[in-house]
């Protein structure tokens, strides 16, 4: 079913994200769901990458690696979400696991193994979808990687400080022009532009953009952006039609905040790894 994209300045709507709550098939596996690489999670930011990694399984992964950018993995498993594999970001990217989708840069860092890193993931990812995140943006912004990243979809996913950071503008110059921002980001970068913040702007390529309006004050806390980042990588994993995996993903990391607070939990103190159950009940008809 080809649902036609909404002008450029309309709002994202449930009613244009079918993929998002079709139902799975009796004869499934997890191979069908793909498998999402998450390279990110620097020494004492281990938590970005594991927020993103098990947002990215609740919202119907089939695989989920954390490649943490450090010597060694610090962690033999994940006790809350046992089901992730847990590597070092080397080893990740030596061996091919299949991954269909890449989210870089939650608490990766900026030094020099975190750039290398990032730049190596480039040229390995062979046009698998690529969202790239946080640390990942700075990089970007600071010249430390290039945007070299070749073929296949890219993500960028900026709040308005790391955008004004790519951009060599002021924040308050962002917020003024929030579409424009992401326009010039998108054609700037060759890529999708998740412009965060109140009414997320979602930017494709072509500069078409959309305004989400999901989403609450709980979602000002750290750690959202890395489970959105994870959102993303996940139902780009599961090859969801490239207009609809972006802009559900942004959709429904606002609705999960929604339905939290409706269920008397936050906006105050809301966490960020409370979002992901909500989000798969929403994907499963909640």
């Amino acid at each position: 079913m080809n649902i036609p994209v909404p002008p450029s300045g309309g709002d994202i709507r449930r009613d244009d994200l079918p993929a998002l709550f079709a139902p799975r098939g009796q004869d499934t596996h997890k191979g069908s769901f793909g498998t999402v690489g998450v390279v990110g999670g620097g020494r004492g930011m281990e938590g970005a990458a594991l927020l993103a990694a098990r947002a990215a399984l609740k919202t119907g992964a089939g695989k989920v690696l954390v490649g943490f950018a450090q010597d060694t993995a610090p962690l033999a498993c994940d006790l809350l979400q046992p089901e992730l594999m847990l590597r070092d970001a080397r080893s990740l990217l030596d061996t091919d696991w299949g991954v269909t989708a890449w989210v870089a840069g939650c608490g990766i860092g900026t030094g020099t193994s975190a750039a290398n890193a990032l730049s190596e993931l480039f040229v390995l990812r062979h046009g698998a979808p690529l969202v790239l995140d946080a640390d990942g943006l700075n990089l970007l912004a600071a010249g430390s990687v290039l945007p070299n990243w070749g073929e296949g979809p890219v993500v960028l996913t900026p709040h308005p400080a790391e955008a004004a950071r790519l951009l060599g503008a002021a924040t308050a110059d962002i917020q003024a022009d929030r579409p424009g921002a992401a326009q010039v980001l998108a054609q700037r970068y060759g890529a999708w532009v998740v412009l965060k913040g109140a009414g997320t702007v979602v930017c494709a390529p072509d500069g078409v953009w959309r305004r989400n309006t999901s989403g609450n004050p709980g979602l000002a806390t750290a750690g959202t952006g890395d489970v959105l980042a994870g959102m993303l990588g996940s139902l780009l994993a599961q090859r969801l039609p490239l207009e609809q995996a972006v802009a559900g993903a942004v959709w429904l990391h606002g609705a999960a905040a929604d339905a939290l607070v409706a269920q008397g939990v936050g906006p105050v103190g809301l966490t960020a790894g409370e979002l992901a159950d909500a989000a798969r009940h929403l994907r499963n008809g909640g």
